[in-house]
């Protein structure tokens, strides 16, 4: 499945960055192979012994096997390492990047490793793959992209810039992610689908800034926010971008958009309210109900795709829904760590108790376009109901249903489900030329 919500996907446990010696021995993709093929085998014993003493203090045995436990109520069970693994380094720290296979989905898990090749760090993430070739709608040749930076001091973030040739000033759009660490293009498996809406757009004369998320570019300090909220996670760098766009000669200062996705489409009215100067939104796939319930319902969702809810899925579940209900009666000062509140810690929950996205929508003083996905599992009619009922009466508002697209905008046919994400494919064209058509209104 596509994750939709932040913490819960990205498991994030990573203790500080100091200085140490090199290990001589270390083998960096050994290592971190080694410590996922424990987690994969139950050795969670095993897997704590190859850390370092503050992961070991942050994640005991106990902890590691909960978080395993809650990753395969993500993807299902676990079935391979297919083999795959790429590495970089940062800062002395080895990083591996190992390619596992569930049931449901493939994802890479990020292992951190220190000089002495203990582990650091850990963190789930999408797969990351290439994509094929261009959907028809790019116009190669139109446009030219320019590498930028989103923010500035502890929390500068890379992005790109996509502009088209031409004179401008031009529209321009800032894409918003969804949950998880996301890179840029929102990449998942194969499929990319901000880096289309970013080509298609501009082949149409739309500027578009795209950028790593701060979750993905900051992991290791992100982990360490005692109370972290969607502000720190979504809004600031958002508003910053759009911030960025208007000093730029190239772009009309009175015609830039914010776009969501997912997550992002939820929070774009928060950053509409943070900047009156933003021109309107395109909310894709916002989620609009509590999103503690959401999750239950995705759940329950996958568990019932094959027709049937065994003894494990429903205890599963139940666990879930009891969390769910811990998180409806939290108040300010509790005490219940992230494991109890499904990996989230209580902060982010608190600073979303009461927030209701299409309400304030309807109190903003600008154009909105909302798009749906009718095939999308994760964000449902019950959500654009939610959208319309608030947004109708308003006017400058702008529904659209493409009834054969999923959470990512992306062609389908029959029931929705995870493994469709793993298939290589683009943002269909008729939601470029939506947005377009619209935005040039």
């Amino acid at each position: 499945m596509r994750f939709l919500f932040p913490i819960l996907a990205t498991f994030v446990f990573c203790s500080a960055i100091g200085c140490a010696q090199p290990h001589p021995d270390s083998n960096p993709v050994a290592i971190a192979q080694q410590f996922v093929g424990h987690l994969s085998a139950g050795r969670y014993a095993d897997a704590v012994a190859m850390m370092d003493a503050t992961m070991q203090s942050a994640m005991p045995e106990a902890k590691l096997k909960e978080l395993w436990g809650q990753l395969q109520q993500q993807l299902g069970q676990f079935t391979a390492l297919t083999g795959e693994t790429r590495t970089e380094k940062l800062q002395g720290y080895d990083i591996c990047y190992v390619a596992c296979k569930f049931t449901n989905q493939h994802i890479d898990t990020k292992v951190v490793m220190d000089p002495q090749g203990k582990v650091a760090g850990l963190f789930f993430l999408p797969a990351k793959s290439q994509s094929g070739a261009l959907p028809d709608y790019v116009i190669q040749g139109s446009f030219t992209e320019q590498e930028v930076k989103v923010g500035s001091g502890q929390w500068e973030l890379p992005g790109t810039l996509t502009i088209p040739n031409g004179k401008g000033p031009f529209p321009a759009v800032v894409l918003v992610h969804g949950s998880g660490p996301n890179d840029r293009d929102e990449t998942i498996g194969p499929n990319k689908p901000f880096r289309d809406l970013a080509w298609g757009l501009a082949s149409q004369g739309i500027a578009v800034l795209r950028y790593d998320k701060r979750t993905l570019t900051h992991q290791m300090k992100m982990a360490t926010i005692a109370n972290l909220t969607v502000k720190e996670e979504v809004v600031d760098d958002a508003v910053a971008a759009v911030a960025m766009l208007r000093t730029n000669g190239a772009i009309d200062p009175k015609r830039i958009y914010v776009l969501g996705h997912s997550l992002g489409g939820m929070l774009a009215p928060k950053i509409a309210a943070a900047d009156p100067k933003i021109a309107g939104l395109v909310i894709l796939a916002g989620a609009t109900r509590p999103l503690n319930h959401v999750i239950v319902e995705q759940m329950t969702y996958l568990a019932g795709l094959d027709d049937t809810i065994d003894a494990k899925e429903q205890a599963q579940l139940a666990m879930l829904t009891k969390q769910a209900a811990t998180i409806d009666q939290l108040q300010p000062g509790s005490t219940q760590s992230p494991a109890e509140l499904m990996g989230v810690p209580a902060s982010y929950w608190l600073d979303l108790k009461g927030y209701n996205a299409p309400v304030l929508a309807s109190t903003l003083l600008r154009k909105i376009l909302v798009l749906h996905g009718g095939r999308d599992y994760q964000v449902t009619k019950d959500d654009l109901v939610n959208w319309q009922d608030a947004l109708a009466a308003r006017g400058h508002t702008t529904f659209k249903t493409f009834p054969n697209l999923n959470h990512l905008f992306m062609a389908g046919t029959g029931i929705s489900n995870p493994t469709e994400y793993e298939v290589a494919g683009h943002v269909a064209p008729e939601v470029i030329a939506e947005i377009a058509g619209w935005i040039g209104k």
